[in-house]
């Protein structure tokens, strides 16, 4: 199996935590060939979408994640026979852009996520159709139904909807003052709407990471928020711990999980507070590191099983 991982850079990662890396350590365990490459190392080209690789030797030491060929061109379409999406957002027109360049060869070279898809299910968007499982939401840049959606739930959540790792994420309790400026804030960064959600008090006992492979659930961790804090990303802070699946966990993955196979969403990494889906990741879901910590599940290696299984029906 040769295996090309587009990615940030792979000299950065944390070898105790990094799920990409993990990835590449599962590829390397059943013998794949693996490169990566950079999202600006893309290119289309008369008519050939290529990357500027290097061929990459992981290894779990802290400080020295791998060791790298010379730089070579792959033509992605012919030279390799999967191709992972593995940058982090922000979900930009960069982003869209990458999509659409690994459309172009999807039906040659196993691409993962479905690039199409990744493209049309944005993390916060994708979770809309299932508004029975969602907390309150709102996405909007009418300031007045920002506003009456606030005195209608008092306590609410406002956050960018392309962001990621809880950056730009704010709680507005009852009678807080910054609500107008936190708007003027969001509005005077970007054109996008926002979305605002009603807090789920929840969230103090933790915001559940479950992964799903193929659309099926393989395992969880919780994530817990520092004592005073809202957020609970373990980019921000937020501490991982052991936990289980609840038959409303199960219940949310079963609602999802067809619609995330059939659009070609292998590996995703939903987000539960409470019984309430919040967020359905598919651009780089986290997690895999701390999944098996807990619970010795290897959803990198389930996730490989996965892979080849759609090789082979290819």
């Amino acid at each position: 199996m040769r295996v090309a991982i587009q990615m940030d850079p792979m000299e950065d990662v944390d070898v105790g935590h990094d799920s990409t890396f993990m990835l590449a350590e599962a590829a390397k365990a059943r013998g794949a060939d693996i490169w990566v490459y950079g999202p600006n190392d893309l290119t289309f080209s008369e008519g050939r979408v290529v990357a500027r690789a290097r061929q990459v030797d992981v290894q779990r030491i802290v400080g020295n994640p791998a060791t790298f060929s010379e730089y070579m061109t792959l033509d992605l379409a012919v030279d390799v026979d999967v191709i992972l999406m593995r940058q982090d957002p922000p979900f930009d027109m960069n982003y869209i852009t990458l999509c659409h360049l690994l459309e172009l060869i999807s039906d040659q070279t196993l691409v993962v996520n479905d690039p199409a898809y990744v493209r049309g299910s944005p993390e916060k968007l994708f979770p809309l159709r299932y508004p029975e499982i969602m907390p309150p939401t709102l996405i909007s840049r009418d300031v007045s139904a920002i506003r009456a959606f606030r005195d209608a739930h008092q306590d609410i959540i406002l956050k960018p909807l392309y962001g990621m790792g809880g950056a730009g994420v704010f709680r507005l309790k009852p009678g807080d003052s910054n609500f107008a400026s936190l708007i003027e804030m969001f509005f005077g960064a970007s054109r996008e709407p926002i979305i605002a959600q009603a807090f789920l008090p929840d969230v103090s006992e933790g915001d559940k990471r479950i992964i799903l492979i193929d659309g099926e659930a393989v395992g969880a961790i919780n994530r817990r928020p520092q004592a005073g804090q809202t957020r609970s990303n373990m980019a921000v802070g937020g501490t991982a711990e052991k936990t289980e699946l609840t038959d409303s966990d199960i219940a949310i993955c079963k609602t999802i999980g067809p619609e995330l196979k059939r659009r070609g969403q292998v590996l995703v990494g939903i987000d539960v507070i409470g019984n309430k889906l919040t967020e359905v990741n598919v651009t780089s879901p986290t997690g895999l590191q701390e999944v098996k910590r807990f619970s010795g599940i290897d959803a990198a290696m389930i996730f490989w099983d996965a892979v080849q299984e759609r090789l082979a029906a290819r």
